[in-house]
């Protein structure tokens, strides 16, 4: 069979939840370029744009890990983030990859959510899509790639008022994937989430809170939108890192915020309690985000504007 063969009864059987692995001729493959070099992308491409890393480039230890829309209310929303959020404890238990190929995805698909000028929401949208599809349907290691450029694709159609075409996505991949083999499986994304797309996000969340707390007067607009720019940073972080799947958009969001004003020394610091967690919780998430921002501090950076720093 040819590769796209394979590639195209691999999203049927996904699809249908039949376990490929009975029927591929090969063994699954783990995503890891030195005992994997059948993965697609781990071969070089000189047509990748060139602000954006190839997969294949990124060490697999560059990232460190730390281990309602009109509601701010924890009890207000939860219903609707728990139904439309990862299942962390069954997010790996159907996949063929790991933790640190999720992180060097998606630490992939930041830069290039960058390149095209995306917004961070659409960046929030694409991982809670690759997230939510993962806890329902095992993936092949070597369709992951395809599976994160497809849900930036998903993501883009909701919030981009010029969403990428799909030769530019399949460009970033080395073109080792077909228009059709993409399309394919973006049907098969919708169906698996029954068209349920929209998700409250941590950007949602950071813009909420930066707005009420200019409107109290907490804080003047410059420094509010200081101390956004830098828990955007750490958000992306975040979002790369498994172990934070755990933690509400809404409660990531308010730590961030707060932990920026800490690092940026704002004399007005923002009153997390208006989250309406409690003590300990916020703590918690906090002291979390700081040993990752403190094991990664060399990346912000690289995610916050030029000049920032």
């Amino acid at each position: 069979l040819s590769p796209c063969t394979v590639l195209t009864l691999r999203l049927y059987i996904m699809c249908t939840g039949i376990p490929f692995c009975s029927i591929c001729m090969s063994p699954p493959l783990a995503l890891d370029a030195a005992s994997s070099p059948a993965a697609p992308w781990t071969r070089s491409c000189g047509a990748a744009p060139s602000r954006v890393p190839a997969l294949s480039s990124l060490p697999p230890s560059s990232h460190h890990s730390a281990g309602t829309f009109l509601s701010v209310s924890p009890g207000a929303c939860a219903h609707y983030s728990h139904a439309l959020s990862p299942n962390s404890a069954h997010l790996f238990s159907l996949l063929q990859v790991t933790a640190e190929a999720r992180c060097k995805l998606i630490s992939w698909l930041i830069p290039v959510h960058r390149h095209f000028g995306f917004s961070f929401e659409s960046l929030c949208l694409a991982v809670n899509t690759l997230d939510r599809f993962l806890t329902t349907t095992p993936v092949a290691a070597d369709c992951f790639q395809l599976l994160g450029v497809t849900s930036l694709f998903i993501a883009c159609k909701q919030v981009e008022v010029h969403p990428p075409r799909v030769k530019q996505l399949l460009a970033l991949c080395c073109d080792v994937f077909s228009r059709q083999q993409l399309c394919n499986l973006e049907c098969i994304i919708l169906n698996k989430l029954h068209f349920n797309l929209g998700a409250p996000t941590i950007n949602f969340f950071l813009e909420h809170f930066t707005h009420l707390r200019v409107e109290s007067c907490q804080a003047d607009t410059k420094e509010a939108n200081n101390a956004k720019a830098l828990a955007k940073g750490m958000a992306e972080l975040s979002m790369a890192d498994y172990a934070f799947n755990k933690y509400p958009p809404s409660l990531l969001a308010i730590c961030s915020l707060g932990l920026a004003d800490q690092m940026l020394h704002h004399q007005n610091p923002l009153d997390l309690h208006i989250s309406g967690y409690p003590e300990e919780v916020l703590q918690d998430c906090t002291d979390k985000l700081h040993l990752l921002v403190s094991l990664n501090g060399d990346s912000l950076p690289h995610v916050l504007p030029p000049g920032y720093f």
